[in-house]
């Protein structure tokens, strides 16, 4: 018995509810032998809604889920029987993940299990709009990204000079 990593192709916006069928059905099935673990890499991002910082999950690969296990007859028909799922990455011929594929995957979900990304990347010389603090409403340019806190060094004009502000990547928006 050989367990290795498959790509299964699920329905966009069904993933969680694939991977939750397939772990469903592996006892009642009694395949508990041949499928040991499905995945969704996932990684947390920041963003505002409604004036407040909300973390939430994306996916890393959308309509994509991983599947460890041995690839028989009864698996492949197993997987493709559930809702949701639309096939195999190789269709008739299941093309399992390279030992160093599933190792970066694995290496990267665990990097970014603890950071919370922003959703909204922002470049130097970029104007935003401030929306949160006690500079709401106005205008600047980002001179300076720190990644690492989160933070923007932005230049506003306040009384006709430029003044930076360091604010949080929630406290702005692109205008």
């Amino acid at each position: 018995m050989a367990l290795q990593w498959y790509v299964v192709k699920a329905m966009s916006g069904q993933e969680r509810k694939v991977k939750s069928n397939i772990e469903a059905r592996i006892p009642v099935e009694e395949l508990g032998a041949y499928v040991k673990r499905v995945l969704i890499p996932t990684e947390n991002v920041s963003e505002v809604k409604g004036g407040k910082r909300t973390i939430t999950s994306r996916l890393f690969f959308p309509g994509y889920i991983l599947v460890e296990m041995d690839l028989n007859e009864r698996t492949y028909h197993f997987v493709r029987q559930t809702n949701g799922v639309l096939g195999f990455l190789g269709d008739q011929e299941p093309i399992p993940l390279k030992e160093h594929e599933i190792a970066d995957i694995l290496d990267q979900i665990e990097s970014k299990k603890e950071k919370v990304k922003p959703k909204v990347m922002f470049e130097v010389g970029e104007t935003v709009k401030v929306t949160e603090g006690p500079f709401v409403n106005f205008n600047g340019v980002i001179d300076e990204i720190n990644p690492d806190k989160g933070k923007l060094k932005v230049m506003v004009s306040i009384f006709g000079r430029s003044t930076p502000l360091e604010l949080e990547y929630w406290q702005v928006e692109r205008t």
